[in-house]
């Protein structure tokens, strides 16, 4: 019997996903106005951040709701790790930390991950789904406006396990739809996607001011 999870994250989480496409660094982003600087930041609070959720989501792998929905496919530490050794070389992991966003991120995985673990399906919703979405959009203009070749710097973006992204999330879907839990339980879980909402936009928020600093504060406004 299905729970309805996937139209229920899918509708619950609508506003969210049109506040994060409103930030203004999302909205400089998809015009083609990146600045080096800021996409490398973002790749580098990303890489602690997935670190972790996939630290937590193999740490409960036998859950009964993260089972379900269990696919190493969608790892994405790896690639993010050689993003990493593109952009800062081989002593990368000496050179990089989290910002105070990213930190406030991990520690609400880490907090669900020891207490609730269920609710590690809305963050692993909200950013593999939106990676294999409108991910794939920015990537092409990142590659662009950075003058990136092939898939140097833009690894994090590359599924190569997933080559067919419509039917992998199609199978994600239907997964969904099979986890085992109630409407209480599929409630607090959209609501977690939300909060996973939250968390995203306030790393991208952190870069604004950068990006105002590179662009200067009128071709900022004029792009938003």
């Amino acid at each position: 019997m299905s729970n309805n999870l996937a139209i229920k994250l899918r509708s619950g989480t609508q506003q969210a996903h049109t506040d994060a496409e409103n930030v203004g660094f999302m909205k400089c982003f998809v015009q083609g106005v990146i600045d080096r600087d800021c996409f490398i930041q973002l790749l580098r609070n990303l890489y602690f951040v997935y670190s972790e959720l996939e630290a937590a989501i193999e740490k409960n792998k036998q859950h009964p709701v993260i089972s379900v929905v269990y696919f190493p496919e969608l790892n994405r530490q790896a690639s993010l790790e050689k993003d990493m050794e593109f952009y800062y070389g081989s002593q990368w992991y000496k050179r990089i930390a989290p910002t105070t966003a990213a930190q406030n991120y991990i520690a609400r995985i880490q907090e669900i991950s020891a207490h609730q673990p269920a609710l590690l399906l809305g963050h692993s919703y909200t950013r593999y789904l939106g990676d294999l979405s409108g991910g794939q959009m920015l990537q092409k203009i990142a590659q662009s406006a950075l003058k990136l070749s092939g898939y140097e710097g833009t690894s994090f973006y590359n599924f190569e396990q997933i080559p067919d992204k419509q039917a992998f999330k199609n199978k994600y879907r239907q997964a969904l739809d099979t986890v085992p839990v109630d409407d209480t339980n599929a409630d607090q879980i959209v609501a977690e996607a939300n909060h996973a909402f939250y968390l995203n936009m306030q790393i991208i928020k952190e870069l604004e001011n950068i990006l105002i600093l590179a662009l200067g504060r009128a071709t900022y406004n004029d792009l938003i």
